[in-house]
């Protein structure tokens, strides 16, 4: 069979770059594959993404090297003129940045774009944008502002957007990064029930675990630019290479690996539901007695008290209902839902943007009602999820040092705090470039470090770590944690279930606006009632304790974190 997408010893280099991007890519993709392509930041797998969709060279010319083939067109040899175009009829994409591609003015325009574009009758259109707006769950959503969504459900417009228009190439990149577990896992199987209609699939994603919910033919990992392994699932999951380049594993795995057990192809390590442990059971009962679990109760005073809040964007709809909360000082707490479900609401009312109906907010024993946003900022700092509605400057280093300027601070004490966040956040060798030269991952890591760098008593983070490999993951985290040991109260807004089990001791459900539990992070992915209602995912690590036939799977679940804190 012809393959309808070949890298041929291909190599890219950006015209704005000193080095190339790519170096001697050799890849073929079939007709109905699915092919998902992993790698850290950096590594090039964006770049490869949009060779094949055409916004290299169109709208990132650079000089390339090699032969590069999408269905019968060469990019590099094409009318530039028409090859965006071109390319449209032959691949759809679903954009890290939802607000990157939104076009129409609601959002059942904006899926109804492509329809619209090539004249279909409006009845007809009509009928389409409905049916497809109801298998991503935003049938009740068709008349709204897509810029004014959560943004997972940004993230189902623009997957409808894709699913609507009849390509036979479809490109994924990053399409989990702002979905609750729960509305991940739909869009994993909405895109395996694409490909069931023999559509070519490309995936590019940091949620390996999530995205192997459904079967993928080979995994490509990428590392500084170079294809080092293209294989099926469980071949690369065996080889150990993910964990090499700073990818991270399925738990399960890892959980298995601390346990001294070697994970082999025949196991079937790519998924939970195949993965056989059955001859190791042993070695994880043991791995457990190893283990010395403690908790350090958290009795200081508090630093956040919210008390009986109602909030409504529009009257009669209710986002928050009487919403009781208390937070101690140098807590680390997740506050985590499904998509819609009033988390960012509830931060947006903390820092001032949005004002409660009812209710009283306390910082510190001071009721902050009546403070300006101004004024909120120098007790409670938030990063907000998408770091395009923070940015204000053009370079890195000016971003950062934007608050500390505001504070007259002196340039060389700001110099030197720029510097220690830009090392932490893995942004150093980037001081000098403009923000509109980074990835979607790295312009977080910008944001994270202008808040950071203020220290206020207070930290909300919506989303840290989304579009992030598990090497930055791991130092933001670590640096995060840092800062809660010194005593920083921290709240984490996630979607990642990995996150809160690991660095938040207690974790906040909200379902429709309620808090539906408050209680330690590993009860909550360990309540399968809970997690439905809430859209979580229960933690495959509970599936691996049940699989090995462990009494205490809650207590598997506790040593693992612990394991995992020690490290």
């Amino acid at each position: 069979m012809k393959p309808i997408i070949s890298f041929q010893d291909f190599s890219f280099q950006y015209y704005t770059q000193k080095e190339n991007t790519l170096f001697h890519i050799y890849l073929d993709i079939y007709p109905g594959e699915k092919i998902l392509i992993v790698g850290p930041s950096g590594s090039g797998k964006s770049t490869l993404g949009n060779c094949i969709n055409g916004l290299i060279p169109y709208a990132y010319p650079g000089s390339a090297t090699g032969n590069l083939t999408i269905d019968g067109i060469s990019p590099f040899q094409y009318d530039q003129r028409k090859l965006l175009f071109a390319l449209s009829q032959k691949v759809g994409t679903v954009l890290q940045d939802p607000d990157g591609q939104f076009v129409g003015l609601n959002v059942a325009e904006d899926i109804a774009f492509t329809l619209e574009n090539n004249k279909v009758e409006q009845p007809l259109m009509k009928e389409k944008v409905k049916q497809i707006a109801k298998i991503v769950e935003m049938e009740d959503f068709l008349t709204s502002n897509p810029f004014n969504i959560s943004g997972g459900q940004k993230q189902r417009v623009s997957l409808a957007g894709v699913m609507i228009d009849d390509v036979d190439i479809l490109l994924f990149d990053e399409p989990l990064a702002s979905l609750d577990p729960k509305t991940g896992k739909t869009a994993i199987e909405l895109i395996d029930r694409i490909h069931q209609d023999n559509k070519t699939i490309i995936i590019i994603e940091h949620r390996l675990e999530d995205v192997l919910h459904c079967n993928v033919d080979r995994i490509v990992v990428m590392d500084q630019g170079r294809i080092v392994m293209d294989d099926r699932p469980d071949r690369v999951i065996a080889s150990g290479i993910l964990s090499q380049i700073g990818i991270r594993e399925p738990l399960y795995v890892t959980a298995s690996r601390y346990a001294n057990i070697e994970v082999t192809e025949k196991m079937q390590p790519s998924s939970i539901a195949k993965y056989d442990i059955s001859p190791y059971e042993n070695q994880l009962r043991n791995w457990m007695k190893h283990i010395d679990v403690e908790e350090v109760e958290n009795n200081r005073p508090p630093v956040l008290e919210i008390k009986h809040l109602d909030f409504q964007y529009e009257k009669g709809i209710s986002i928050l209902k009487d919403i009781n909360l208390t937070i101690r000082q140098g807590e680390m707490v997740s506050l985590v839902g499904k998509n819609g479900a009033g988390k960012s609401t509830l931060a947006k009312l903390l820092v001032g943007f949005e004002k409660q109906d009812r209710g009283t907010i306390i910082v510190s024993g001071e009721n902050i009602e009546g403070l300006s946003i101004k004024e909120r900022a120098t007790r409670i700092g938030i990063v907000l999820q998408n770091p395009n509605q923070m940015i204000c400057k053009t370079m890195i280093y000016d971003e950062i040092a934007f608050g500390l300027r505001n504070r007259n601070e002196d340039e060389e004490s700001i110099r030197i705090k720029v510097e220690r966040v830009l090392k932490v956040c893995g942004l150093y060798e980037y001081r000098n470039w403009p923000i509109s030269a980074l990835s979607y991952g790295q312009k977080k890591r910008v944001t994270i470090a202008s808040i950071l760098i203020l220290e206020p008593s207070i930290l909300i983070l919506d989303e840290p770590t989304a579009g992030q490999d598990y090497r930055h993951y791991k130092e933001m985290m670590e640096f995060i944690k840092q800062l809660n040991q010194q005593g920083q109260t921290i709240i984490l807004i996630t979607h990642d279930m990995h996150l809160m089990l690991e660095y938040t001791p207690r974790a906040i459900v909200l379902v429709d606006g309620k808090i539906q539990k408050d209680e330690k992070a590993y009860e909550v992915l360990c309540d399968q009632s809970l997690t439905d209602q809430a859209y979580l995912k229960q933690t495959s690590l509970f599936t691996l304790a049940q699989k090995a036939n462990i009494e205490d799977a809650e207590m598997f679940v506790r040593c693992f974190i612990h394991q995992e804190k020690s490290l």
